[in-house]
């Protein structure tokens, strides 16, 4: 594939700017600063992302798993279903499930809005410019550049986007690649795992596993492009850099609220029904003698089958049924990942649930969201190594740090982080979530959904397990 792109400042584009968008305009596409510039602005999204979010994760989580599972466990009491397996399903279950995935919430507002500041300003259409020659390696016409960007906020709309490409061929393509770009559903684990294993790198590590996710791609692309899909030539193309604006704020946040309720509208869906199938099988016991909803987690019927699974993960130090029964959760939706884990661990069950006073409830509501203000602005200045603050966490999130943090340096002998950094990557780069499939399914077809969830499954056990076995020989772990 062949492109000719049309020098910044020739085109009516930006002869319509001002003086300081033209400036702009060109230091964005400049053919040597260009590139470093876009990684820049990415490293930087992300670092506010996981660290001025943070602080607002561990508060919902603590007001679900506090003030809200005492309200429910009252209210059921007072309809005389307290104490049994209907308040277990509820408060351990549905609670626990979905609340463990509301609780990222705040991390996909601020991702989302990023984002919509990228998009409205036409910074986002400007560095598709110096990504021409990424997609020619790939074998795409540019224009699959924005199928890529999207498959940031979520992977079936993304798939959707590839209708604007002429070719079948280019549409199934960019199809089989748009899953390797991380969705906002995985960001939620990514977070969860970086704050237990790479506290003082947060922003980093997210930054790298999209970074990972990209260069994957286009080295799956350059092999299909190669083989399989082979690049038939193209035209040259004459592409016109579109002027830079300031972001418009109502646009901004329209962006914003609609990317994110499609996120709680899935929590109350797809992940609501997950999380009642996970309870069940929890509370179905196979072995030990206990009744429904009584087993231990290690008896019950969830474990039994996790520990069939469980041993093909071991090449990458993740090998307990606990983390296997989490990534098969996955394949239903990627935030489930986290809510199983909640689950599965115990440690989204508060010790008490007894209704405390609504005043002390709501005063404790308040100031957690007042502490959660002040630690995230005390945590911006950290973007650029200027740290305030303690950043200390919550207790309940805190469980859920030290339950995690357990679990992954015992599947792996002691080498905790490297485990986790391989389950990251197996996150990132595994079969897509079951609308994705369907969507790849009614877009191009049966075979090529196959291909896509066998294919990701292979490369993401693969990389994932070089990851680990790799950093155990040369001493990362």
């Amino acid at each position: 594939m062949t492109a000719e792109v049309k020098a910044p400042g020739t085109g009516p584009g930006e002869e319509s700017g001002g003086g300081r968008e033209h400036r702009l305009g060109r230091l964005v596409t400049h053919r040597l600063l260009g590139l470093p510039l876009f990684l820049a602005v990415v490293w930087v999204t992300f670092r506010l992302v996981t660290d001025v979010a943070a602080p607002y994760v561990e508060w919902v989580s603590e007001v679900v798993n506090g003030p809200v599972a005492r309200w429910l466990a009252g209210l059921l009491g007072l309809v005389h279903l307290g104490g049994g397996w209907v308040e277990s399903l509820v408060v351990d279950g549905i609670l626990a499930g979905v609340g463990g995935v509301l609780a990222f919430v705040p991390v996909l507002v601020v991702l989302y809005s990023a984002l919509a500041v990228l998009q409205d300003s036409g910074y986002m259409l400007r560095s598709g410019l110096f990504t021409e020659g990424v997609m020619r390696v790939v074998g795409l016409p540019g224009a699959a550049f924005l199928p890529m960007v999207m498959g940031f906020g979520c992977t079936v709309p993304a798939v959707l986007a590839t209708r604007a490409l002429s070719s079948r061929r280019d549409r199934v393509l960019a199809g089989l690649l748009v899953p390797f770009m991380s969705c906002g559903a995985r960001l939620p684990v990514f977070v969860l795992m970086a704050s237990v294993f790479f506290t003082s790198h947060q922003g980093t590590v997210v930054f790298l596993l999209y970074l990972t996710g990209i260069v994957v791609a286009v080295v799956v692309g350059a092999v299909l492009s190669r083989t399989l899909l082979a690049a038939p030539a193209r035209a040259r193309l004459q592409l016109e850099p579109p002027p830079l604006r300031r972001p418009r704020l109502r646009r901004v946040g329209s962006l914003m609220i609609r990317q994110t309720g499609s996120f709680v509208r899935n929590a109350g869906t797809v992940i609501l029904a997950a999380s009642v199938v996970v309870w069940l099988l929890l509370a179905i016991p196979v072995r030990g003698g206990a009744g429904f909803a009584e087993p231990p987690v290690a008896d019950s019927t969830f474990a039994g089958a996790a520990r069939l699974a469980a041993p093909l993960l071991r090449p990458m130090g993740t090998g307990s049924w606990e983390q296997a029964g989490a990534l098969a959760g996955g394949l239903v939706a990627k935030e489930v990942i986290v809510s199983t884990l909640a689950q599965v661990t115990g440690v989204a069950v508060t010790e008490e649930v007894e209704p405390g006073g609504l005043a002390d409830d709501l005063r404790e509501i308040g100031g957690g969201f007042l502490t959660a203000t002040r630690r995230a602005l005390e945590a911006i200045p950290g973007v650029i190594g200027i740290h305030l603050g303690d950043g200390g966490a919550g207790a309940e999130w805190a469980g859920l740090l030290d339950a995690v943090r357990g679990l992954f340096e015992e599947s792996s002998g002691g080498h905790g982080a490297l485990a986790a950094l391989a389950f990251m990557v197996f996150v990132l780069l595994y079969t897509p979530c079951a609308a994705t499939l369907a969507t790849i399914r009614r877009e191009l077809g049966a075979r090529w959904m196959a291909v896509s969830a066998l294919g990701q499954a292979a490369v993401a056990f693969l990389v994932a397990t070089l990851v680990y076995q790799v950093g155990r020989l040369t001493g990362l772990g």
